[in-house]
């Protein structure tokens, strides 16, 4: 009876001790290469360490919850995008913005404010990530590259010269079948009056509405569609309209015109939920960067 009254005190104690006892990793910086981040919401530039804005971003482009391996293969992407910006010749007095026009970045406070009794657990693994790949970026023929990551795939990825007239080997259409059972997000429905479909796509429809010659690629995102006599590329119906992909059906119920839609994002590069699916099968972040970008290889400054 005293050895049970005994456990029943000392196992409460050591649970605590171990939780209280959980700390911050300390995230040695192995050089002093800083970043200017500005901050839109904020109105004011930052000066931050580099790895330590690589960080940030990791936390705030990628869920915490995802593979380790994914979020490692974003922390390569991140800092791929990054020595990018600071390589290209600007006069302006900031490097990137913290905003999805370059990559969303969060600053601790944002973190702590955001993950509250999961912010150690959780900066812990996003630390991890960054500091298992820290200073690797991926190159073509040594030098290194640009490059863009999205959400979620529809099956496969986008070569970048059908959305940003980029015509680079590492940035070709790839197949991406983990998305679907990874993202539940995966299938998207927005819906439109006809009055305001037409008013975003700046034409006339006074009368019926026709949709016609809808032509698709092998990876069916749609490239042409004419509405009302008006054509238009695939990637311009998915920025007028903000759609959340490239791929998508078009219902049409009385006034009410429905977009059905697979993926999100602009489908160029690295799929998010794709890397996930990869991790969660055993690929390493290297086996998921090089799939995406293929033709690429991992360095280390």
């Amino acid at each position: 009876m005293i050895l049970l009254t005994a456990v029943i005190i000392i196992i409460p104690f050591i649970v605590v001790s171990i939780f209280i006892s959980e700390k911050e990793i300390d995230f040695n910086l192995v050089s002093n290469k800083t970043i200017r981040v500005k901050r839109a919401s904020k109105e004011r530039i930052d000066i931050v360490p580099f790895e330590e804005y690589i960080v940030g971003v990791v936390a705030g482009e990628m869920p915490v919850s995802f593979h380790i391996e994914a979020l490692k293969a974003q922390a390569v992407a991140a800092r791929n995008y990054a020595y990018k910006k600071l390589e290209s010749e600007t006069k302006s007095d900031f490097d990137v913005i913290d905003t999805t026009a370059n990559q969303v970045y969060l600053d601790l406070d944002d973190l702590k404010n955001s993950w509250k009794s999961k912010y150690v657990e959780n900066i812990n693994k996003i630390r991890q990530a960054v500091s298992e790949t820290m200073g690797e970026y991926l190159t073509y023929n040594n030098e290194i590259i640009s490059l863009f990551y999205f959400s979620t795939s529809n099956g496969e990825t986008e070569s970048a010269e059908m959305v940003f007239n980029i015509d680079v080997p590492y940035l070709k259409s790839v197949s991406s079948p983990w998305d679907k059972n990874e993202a539940s997000g995966f299938n998207g429905t927005q819906v439109f009056t006809k009055e305001d479909m037409c008013k975003m796509l700046s034409i006339d429809c006074s009368k019926n509405l026709e949709i016609n010659n809808i032509n698709r690629a092998s990876n069916n995102r749609v490239r042409e569609i004419t509405i009302n006599n008006k054509t238009f590329k695939g990637t311009e119906i998915y920025k007028l309209l903000k759609l959340r992909s490239t791929d998508f059906e078009i219902e049409i119920n009385e006034d009410k015109i429905i977009f059905k839609t697979k993926g999100y994002g602009h489908g160029v590069g690295m799929s998010q939920y794709g890397a996930n699916g990869m991790a969660k099968e055993g690929y390493t972040y290297k086996d998921i960067l090089t799939h995406y970008y293929q033709g690429t290889n991992i360095q280390k400054f």
